[in-house]
């Protein structure tokens, strides 16, 4: 069986050069946040997700969750900064020097300012159900027990 260098020399060589321009392509995208601000260009955010919409929230329920949210954000954030540091201050496991008391310490820092952090998101739910009407309060309990049952199994898993 011989050879043909011609043909393989040509294919290779425009395999290069396709090659060669998908990169130029990829490489030619914008880089940054989507433009209008919000996820894959869509419509910019407020920084309530799905809620505002799901709920037809009035601009000034949105107002006044958007300060709670905000407010919870930044006292949270000495939180957030000593969790950082616990973490980066961590010897690394895989330097195989392993101090157990060390590991255990550090992971009973970081519980704490874990709870903490979960008694702050229980306030700040608190604080934003005296924001939503009756109706939006039910609307949410239905969404929160059907996001709870989780999604269907596929079709091969059901009982039915």
């Amino acid at each position: 069986m011989k050879l043909n260098w011609k043909k393989l020399t040509i294919t290779s060589v425009a395999g290069l050069v396709v090659l060669a321009a998908a990169t130029l392509a990829l490489s030619q995208r914008p880089q940054g946040p989507p433009p209008g601000g919000g996820f894959r260009g869509g419509p910019p955010r407020d920084g309530l997700g799905p809620l505002a919409r799901d709920l037809n929230l009035t601009d000034d329920q949105k107002a006044a969750l958007k300060k709670i949210s905000e407010s919870f954000r930044e006292s949270d954030q000495a939180l957030f900064d000593q969790l950082r540091a616990l973490h980066q201050s961590e010897p690394d496991p895989m330097s195989g020097a392993f101090d157990e008391a060390v590991v255990r310490a550090a992971a009973g820092a970081r519980a704490k300012i874990q709870i903490e952090l979960e008694v702050s998101h229980a306030k700040m739910m608190s604080q934003m159900a005296t924001v939503l009407t009756a109706d939006q309060k039910a609307q949410l309990a239905v969404r929160r027990q059907v996001f709870e049952l989780g999604p269907a199994p596929p079709p091969s898993e059901r009982p039915w």
